[in-house]
Parts: C-alpha cells; sequence; structure tokens
C-alpha cells in the first residue's frame, strides 16, 4: 500500500474556489465580449465555463489529504504540510456536527485546528451501494481502513456507524 487519498475541502475554501470558478467564467467571457462584439456572448459563457470547470478541477484536485507509508500528507493548492506518523494518536469515527459520519485523526502537538485531521465526511449509510458517489466513499473507507490497520493506529467506531458499515456495504469498521 503506497497512498491513500482522503480530505475534506472545509466549506470556507469551498466557497472561496466556486467564487474563482465563477470569476474566471465572468473576466473570460467579458474577454471575448469586448474583443469580438456582442454577438459572442455564447462563445464566451462556453470558454469561460470551460475556464472555471477547468479551474475547479485544479482546485478540488489538488486539495487533499495524502496517506502513505512515510507521513501523512496535508495539500492545499498554495502549500503543503506533512505529518509524521509517530503524532497519530488514534482515529475515530462518530458523527460531526452536521449529523454526517467523520473519519478523523487525533494528533499529538503541532499546528492543526484542535489536534485532528478529517480524512473523511460523509452522510450516514442507510442503504446497500447504489451509485458511483457511494462506491467511491466505500472504496474510500476500505483503503483508509486498511492504512489505519497497517500503520496500528487505534479507531473509535461508534456502534451505529460499524453496523450501518458492515450490513450495507459489507465493510468491517476501521479499528484494529
Amino acid at each position: 500500500m503506497t497512498m491513500v487519498r482522503a480530505g475534506v475541502v472545509p466549506t470556507r475554501r469551498a466557497m472561496l474556489y466556486g467564487v474563482l470558478g465563477i470569476a474566471v467564467t465572468a473576466l473570460v467571457c467579458a474577454a471575448i465580449v469586448t474583443g469580438f462584439g456582442l454577438n459572442r456572448v455564447f462563445t464566451g459563457l462556453l470558454a469561460g465555463g470551460v475556464g472555471g470547470i477547468a479551474l475547479l478541477v485544479a482546485l478540488f484536485g489538488r486539495d487533499a489529504v495524502l496517506l502513505t507509508e512515510g507521513a501523512i500528507y496535508r495539500r492545499t493548492p498554495w502549500a503543503e504540510s506533512s505529518i509524521e506518523w509517530d503524532r497519530v494518536i488514534a482515529g475515530r469515527f462518530a458523527l460531526d456536527e452536521r449529523a454526517r459520519w467523520s473519519l478523523a485523526l487525533d494528533l499529538a502537538g503541532g499546528d492543526e485546528r484542535h489536534g485532528e485531521l478529517v480524512l473523511l465526511s460523509i452522510p450516514p449509510v442507510v442503504r446497500p451501494v447504489s451509485g458511483a458517489y457511494d462506491l467511491r466513499k466505500r472504496d474510500q473507507v476500505k483503503q483508509i481502513r486498511e492504512m489505519l490497520r497497517h500503520k496500528r493506529v487505534p479507531v473509535t467506531v461508534l456502534p451505529e456507524i460499524a453496523g450501518a458499515l458492515s450490513t450495507h456495504w459489507n465493510v468491517a469498521p476501521p479499528t484494529r
């Protein structure tokens, strides 16, 4: 196992990315309309939309947490920091403040907010895999589970989460 991709983009940063995507769309559209005339509004919107979407893909693609053999890397579009595995105290799979299931690592020391690193946040599982999103999240839970087991990180899981993961997704909870 070499690398597992995880991470949750905070709402404020996701909103910033959205605003930047809209700004790129508007700027490209305005540049095309200014350069070629009002009859090219559709062309400007199309080119601007492509540019805005490309920017969003680049920003969200760069914003991640990577679990590797050597360390945990926290990346944003403008920075990257590493967290050594020996700083990880434990993990927990519990409900977050928005009633979503959150898999987070508790960290010793360092500058992470509240000594926690959120790896995954998903809506509660209430049925078997029914689409691409569920399939991707199930695979992500399995990969994170395997990496945490490999690194011998103890993980606490709420019983209702463990039961739902086992029943609906056939995934053993990410415990040691």
